[in-house]
């Protein structure tokens, strides 16, 4: 048996874990957005799940603020798309703050007259820059490329939505150490025992999991400090709204006292001491140059860039997701994507491997699709930041990266790099559209693809209507959806595999290759039943 624990732990060890019957399939520490979600994909696939969560409270006031306000990107939307829960994440009209007032329209950046569409280091590009014909793979559909929420608003959500999915959350039940055998996790939450066959950490860029499990974290330390707060202001009319690069730091300002502010001080003052309304209106001051007062603290918190990925995604029982698996600066909102990518892309693949049909190296591939993806988002992170320290050459770059973004040609890539549009695994093939988002077809039945995902099975959609396809298909059981049905625009393709995922995993132009198309199925689905008797 293999004990894996902080190796200073001074925690109650566990019992012994002698291998009997597990209670739960899968053990999820974390309920924040990545943990609710890939249990909810875990529960479609029919597993049985308990989330361990530390806060006894499923909000905090951060999360109500304007900049707890998160962009979702195309993958993101794709994702709750195909399984029904887009409408009800989409921020409703009384999604407001405690006054009443819209918290989306109150953040500075939907204020202006042209339509923003991300931005790079505070540095914006725009929708009517942007060339959308350069995604030729790209359908018009319910799902579009970017959405507004509050944190608040979609955990809400996402709560009701697993706990009607039958997911269990204990919250008040942090994991505080595990042990893992050959079968299954015995994990130490808030005085009790808990047994799984699986263990998922997605419990933030402090796992406990992580830590525990014995996982190596490597990348780069912090070059700031940077503060998110809600203030009362005297002088306020001294702020510009909006984001200022200054020759002290960088500040922005979302009247009348929603700030974020970065003070280059290597991280130092991030959880080093208590964050004090004098401390607040010294950094304030220092990076703004001005003489503004801060006369109440509401909410403040600290944040760094500090970027770290775990060294490995799996170890034995034990995964991980979501900020437990990379962490960055909140620069551009990838955090919460890439998490949520995380879990659409795990849920399946353990789902598969927990019921016995996953076909072998199934589950390895989420780290081998995940993990580039998630050091690309750290470098993105890191890039931003190099433009951002007050200095000449930093303000020299900065006007350089302002120039490229308003061509057109910059402002797509921009875009394709923020939107996820362009986010492709390496699946081994060399049609362009395998390993890309399957495009969201309008059939000729009146019905959508993405509606015909929300069972979480994968699908082959033949447009030709081929009777050897079906039978194909059929070999498989209940493991793939056989939909049969021409297209509005079927972009020149007969055939296409798609993964539970909503991921290409096989396109056909022309002749089917049913050879090919069998190989892409037992790559994804495991071997047909025939095969398997």
């Amino acid at each position: 048996m293999r004990r894996l624990r902080p190796s200073t732990s001074s925690l109650t060890p566990l019992p012994e874990f002698l291998g009997p019957p597990v209670t739960y399939d899968v053990l999820i520490a974390g309920a924040g957005p990545v943990g609710l979600f890939l249990a909810c994909e875990l529960r479609l696939a029919g597993l049985t799940v308990l989330i361990l969560e530390t806060s006894d409270a499923p909000h905090s006031a951060m999360k109500r603020l304007p900049f707890g306000l998160r962009g979702l990107n195309a993958p993101t939307i794709e994702a709750f798309y195909r399984r029904g829960m887009l409408d009800s994440i989409r921020m409703s009209e009384h999604s407001r703050d405690g006054s009443g007032k819209s918290v989306a329209g109150s953040a500075h950046w939907m204020q202006q007259q042209r339509r923003p569409a991300g931005h790079f280091a505070g540095i914006q590009f725009y929708q009517d820059r942007i060339d959308a014909d350069r995604w030729p793979y790209r359908l018009p559909g319910p799902a579009g490329t970017s959405m507004a929420v509050t944190m608040e608003h979609l955990e809400s959500v996402l709560t009701a939505h697993a706990l009607a999915m039958g997911v269990e959350i204990r919250r008040g039940c942090g994991v505080e150490a595990l042990e893992q055998a050959d079968h299954g996790v015995t994990v130490q939450a808030g005085g009790h025992v808990f047994r799984g066959r699986w263990l998922v950490g997605c419990d933030g860029g402090r796992s406990t999991v992580r830590k525990a499990a014995g996982f190596g974290f490597a990348g780069t330390e912090p070059e700031f400090t940077g503060y998110s707060v809600e203030v009362e202001l005297a002088g306020s009319d001294k702020l510009l709204p909006g984001r200022h690069y200054t020759p002290t730091g960088m500040y922005t300002f979302t009247p009348p006292g929603t700030i974020a502010m970065v003070d280059f001080d290597g991280g130092g003052f991030h959880r080093a001491e208590p964050i004090t309304r004098e401390h607040i209106e010294a950094v304030l001051r220092c990076v703004s140059g001005t003489e503004v007062s801060v006369v109440a603290v509401h909410v403040a918190a600290t944040w760094t860039d500090r970027a770290f990925q775990a060294t490995a995604y799996r170890r034995g029982k034990v995964l991980l997701a979501g900020d437990a698996a990379h962490i960055h600066s909140p620069l551009g909102g990838q955090g919460l994507n890439l998490g949520l990518g995380d879990a659409m892309n795990l849920g399946w693949k353990l789902a598969a491997t927990v019921r016995g049909d996953a076909p072998d190296g199934l589950l390895d591939s989420y780290e081998s699709e995940r993990r580039p993806v998630g050091a690309q988002v750290l470098d993105w992170s890191r890039a931003q930041v190099a433009i951002m320290p007050p200095s000449p050459s930093s303000r020299a770059l900065e006007a350089i990266i302002r120039d490229l973004i308003e061509t057109r040609d910059g402002a797509t890539y921009f875009a394709e790099r923020v939107s996820g549009v362009s986010l492709r695994y390496d699946l081994g093939d060399v049609h362009p559209l395998v390993g890309r988002s399957a495009p969201d077809f309008a059939l000729a039945d009146g019905r959508r693809l993405g509606e015909l995902m929300v069972d979480g099975k994968g699908v082959l959609l033949d447009l030709d209507v081929h009777g050897p396809l079906r039978a194909l298909a059929g070999r498989w059981g209940d493991r793939m959806t056989y939909v049969a049905s021409d297209a509005t625009n079927r972009l020149g393709l007969n055939a296409v595999v798609v993964r539970p995922d909503g991921v290409v995993a096989w396109a056909s132009e022309g002749a089917s290759d049913l050879r090919c198309a069998a190989r892409a199925a037992t790559r994804w689905f495991g071997p047909p039943h025939d095969e398997a008797r």
